[in-house]
């Protein structure tokens, strides 16, 4: 179902009522959100839909400090613009210009496929989105060049903060299960979204945490090893 809108980063539902509910309904899940604490979703705002898959394409596939990076200099191109990027804006610059601020061949398509469809309609604006239901905005996202499921699901979660969206092919939230469940192995999809079904209707917010649970043993295995006494 869709549901009531975000904004000015609110969340569309009750974070207090969705994290005790995935705390009752799954034990395992609870030890983490108990070492984790309150739950701290950061939504991100965007001037327009083009404007957050725009961000999106260009964060794909890239470390963070490198995606920062390409993204501030495509943005760079546009000085006069601090909103965001714009269709207008990506009908106007050159190629050349987008290669030169990083973008590889690929992403330069999927931008001029996503300017294409925004203009055609087929992509739906924040306010359409708000009403509409998970799965047909996936539909809506994922006939541009370059926007899978995965691209379509963030954009759920951190642009629209819908409740229950699990992206099951994420590997944060993949290794975050397996380290919160104590697997030695990466979950099939199949047993993340089995699993999953007891944290409905807030999947979204049992992701959240077990993206904290593969950071928090990332952080562990970065800190120093005691010294050794002689």
């Amino acid at each position: 179902m869709a549901t009531a809108p975000a904004h000015d980063g609110a969340y569309s539902f009750d974070a207090r009522v969705a994290v005790e509910h995935v705390r009752a309904s799954d034990p395992m899940l609870a030890r983490v959100i108990d070492a984790v604490g309150p739950f701290r979703l950061q939504l991100k705002r965007a001037a327009s839909s083009f404007a957050a898959l725009a961000e999106a394409v260009v964060y794909q596939q890239l470390s963070g400090k490198a995606a920062v990076t390409i993204f501030a200099r495509v943005c760079a191109l546009f000085p006069r613009a601090p909103a965001g990027l714009t269709v207008e804006q990506m009908r106007r610059v050159s190629d050349a210009k987008l290669r030169a601020a990083g973008l590889s061949r690929a992403k330069l398509l999927s931008l001029r496929d996503l300017a294409r469809h925004v203009t055609d309609g087929g992509i739906p604006t924040l306010a359409e989105a708000r009403r509409m239901e998970d799965e047909a905005i996936v539909e809506r996202l994922t006939v541009v060049r370059g926007i899978g499921r995965w691209t379509a699901e963030m954009f759920l979660i951190f642009r629209l903060g819908r409740p229950d969206v699990l992206p099951a092919d994420d590997y944060g939230v993949r290794k975050g299960f397996a380290i919160a469940f104590k697997k030695r192995a990466l979950p099939a999809r199949e047993d993340l979204e089995r699993r999953g079904e007891r944290w409905k209707p807030y999947r979204t917010v049992a992701s959240w945490y077990l993206w904290r649970a593969l950071e928090r043993a990332s952080n562990a295995r970065a800190l120093p090893s005691a010294p050794r006494r002689r």
